[in-house]
């Protein structure tokens, strides 16, 4: 089976609509996918490709851009997972919303 790789944003919502716990779960989810000392600088920063967000309704999100499949495979998959694992909603994201 072909996967299609796209951008999407995973919301802090289940299928059923309840509030996915705990509060931070988008932060420590980003800070998986960060680099430590890459800035020369010795702080985190988080990947440019999957980035915390939230969304109108004020929940929790992660956006993610799907150029990191093309750096990192297994972590576009862990992503997609990991909505999937917690039944998360996943939204689609344009293919220009990163640029």
């Amino acid at each position: 089976m072909i996967q299609k790789v796209e951008n999407f944003v995973i919301v802090g919502r289940t299928s059923d609509g309840k509030t996915f716990r705990p509060s931070d779960w988008a932060d420590r989810l980003c800070g998986i996918m960060s680099a430590f000392g890459s800035d020369n600088r010795n702080r985190m920063t988080y990947s440019p490709h999957v980035r915390p967000a939230c969304n109108l309704r004020g929940d929790k999100t992660v956006l993610v851009d799907a150029r990191i499949h093309d750096i990192e495979p297994l972590a576009y998959n862990f992503l997609k997972n990991f909505a999937k694992d917690n039944d998360l909603q996943i939204e689609t994201l344009p293919d220009d919303h990163f640029g």
